[in-house]
Parts: C-alpha cells; sequence; structure tokens
C-alpha cells in the first residue's frame, strides 16, 4: 500500500523534517509506503513552491494509481490557491480519499463539492505528536478493518435530540474562504461541522455573522461544534454555543464534540458523507 504525502497549504519549517521523518517510519511499520511530496519545506516565506506546483503536487498523487490515500501534512492560510489548477474530473474518477485538516478544509470542501467525493478530516501527524500512541492504535486498528474507534465520536447535544444528513465544514475561518465561489457546497439539509485552532470571541462571532449573511442558518439541518482551542483556554464570558444561538433557531440541533479540532488528540470525520447523530 502507498500513500501520498501532501503539502498543499504553508510549507513545513525546517525544524520539522524530524516530524516528517518519524512520521515516514511509523507508516512503513504499518505496511504504508510514503511517497513524499518535491515541496514540503518552506523556501520563500510560508511557500514551499508556487500554488500551481502545489496543485501539481497533488495531481500527480491522484494520477499514480499505486497510492491509495492522500494525507496532506500541511496547515496554515495557502491551501485555497491550489484549488483552480486541480483536475476536479481526475480526482472525480479515482478511489482515492484526501485526508487533511485546518486549512486543508478549503480542499476537502472543495473536492465534495466538484465531485460529490467524502474527504477525512484529520491530521496524520497526530501519530507522531504527544498523543500518538493512542492515534497510531486508532489508525493502525482502522487500515486493519479491527474498529472504528478512530471516527467513533462521542459527542453531547446543546439543543435538539438528533440531526442527520451529509457534513460538510471544519475549520470556522478556512471554511469561510470558500464562499462565493464555486466551490462552496449547497447547504440544504446539511450538518455543518465547526471548529478552530485561533480567535476569540470577536473573531468566531464576525465569521458566524459572515455565514448568517449567506444564508448558511437557514439552509442547514443542524450544527455540530468541535473544539474551539484558543477560545475555550481565553475563559471568555460568551461560549461558542451563545455565539452561535444569536443567529439560529430553538429548534435548530446543536451537538458539540471534544474530539473533533486542533487538539493532538482528535478523532476524524469525514467532510462530504452522510452521518446520523
Amino acid at each position: 500500500m502507498k500513500a501520498g504525502i501532501s503539502a498543499c497549504s504553508n510549507g513545513h519549517m525546517k525544524e520539522w523534517k524530524n516530524q516528517v521523518d518519524e512520521l515516514v517510519e511509523t507508516l512503513n511499520k504499518m505496511g504504508i509506503e510514503p511517497i513524499l511530496s518535491p515541496h514540503i519545506y518552506a523556501t520563500i516565506d510560508e511557500f514551499s513552491a508556487s500554488d500551481k506546483e502545489r496543485a501539481e503536487d497533488l495531481m500527480r498523487f491522484y494520477l499514480d494509481k499505486d497510492i491509495t490515500n492522500i494525507f496532506d501534512i500541511s496547515g496554515g492560510d495557502l491551501a485555497n490557491g491550489v484549488l483552480k489548477y486541480l483536475d476536479f474530473d481526475v480526482i472525480k474518477e479515482t478511489g482515492k480519499t484526501f485526508w487533511g485538516y485546518s486549512d486543508l478544509t478549503t480542499i476537502i470542501n472543495a473536492i465534495y463539492s466538484m465531485t460529490g467525493k467524502s474527504s477525512v478530516l484529520y491530521q496524520i501527524k497526530n501519530m507522531v505528536w504527544n498523543c500518538k500512541d493512542i492515534q497510531q492504535k486508532r489508525f493502525f486498528d482502522y487500515i486493519g478493518g479491527k474498529n472504528n474507534d478512530l471516527f467513533d465520536l462521542k459527542y453531547d447535544f446543546l439543543q435538539g435530540k438528533s440531526m442527520e444528513g451529509i457534513v460538510v465544514g471544519g475549520n470556522i475561518r478556512c471554511f469561510s474562504k470558500l464562499a462565493g465561489t464555486k466551490y462552496w457546497p449547497d447547504m440544504t439539509g446539511k450538518i455543518l461541522l465547526l471548529e478552530s485552532l485561533g480567535g476569540e470571541s470577536g473573531q468566531i462571532a464576525t465569521l458566524l455573522n459572515q455565514l448568517d449573511d449567506i444564508g448558511v442558518f437557514k439552509q442547514i439541518s443542524g450544527v455540530l461544534l468541535g473544539t474551539f482551542t484558543n477560545y475555550e483556554k481565553a475563559g471568555l464570558e460568551l461560549t461558542v454555543y451563545d455565539l452561535l444561538k444569536m443567529h439560529i433557531s430553538d429548534d435548530m440541533p446543536v451537538a458539540c464534540t471534544k474530539e473533533i479540532g486542533h487538539g493532538n488528540d482528535s478523532k476524524a470525520i469525514k467532510i462530504g458523507a452522510y452521518q446520523a447523530f
């Protein structure tokens, strides 16, 4: 089994090379041969290469018949720059699954919008960070068909008792970059997943206002709140749910989970796939 390792967003810092080396070693031990993109590390500012070059790296993985999964290990701000260079007809016809998180929310949702295919919101480098033991077990058990713990989420309802539909979204800031573009998914009946690394009340409030202004909360069938890392650390009086309630009806189902987001212990979720909560 071969897997492509891409970096469509910001280039890695050189001092992170040990993480990439450890990831390669870990995947090899699991029987997965990782094929690294030629553009992983930043060379000019945050760029590892031009938008077009990074898109070409990704498309080579899609065209390689031996590669079954593509794991993007980047994050930051630059991922949406590759979208206009991707061949979604090719992506649609392959059986490959794209994995990534944070800024890769843009590519993940664009793949769904343009092809109907699902992708996985998950950072494969979780397997080399401080929760690596449990993350490696979850991932290895999943690829070995032993169990689905990697995707089994614990959640609680804040209002409502159930919801179901195709899940879209991810990182709220990065998802919002798709608004007004052809890559924005049809939100009708969808479950909107929202999470974030950065941002406190003002930043998250303004992003929720944008979603409201383009009619999202009148279209969706429910909201799943993941973790909002810096917001939760700030100890603010208003919760993200408090901010959300300013925009939704009392009968809109809202659930929350601590298992999706930027935490190194986070689990995975399929974007563009049906799920019942």
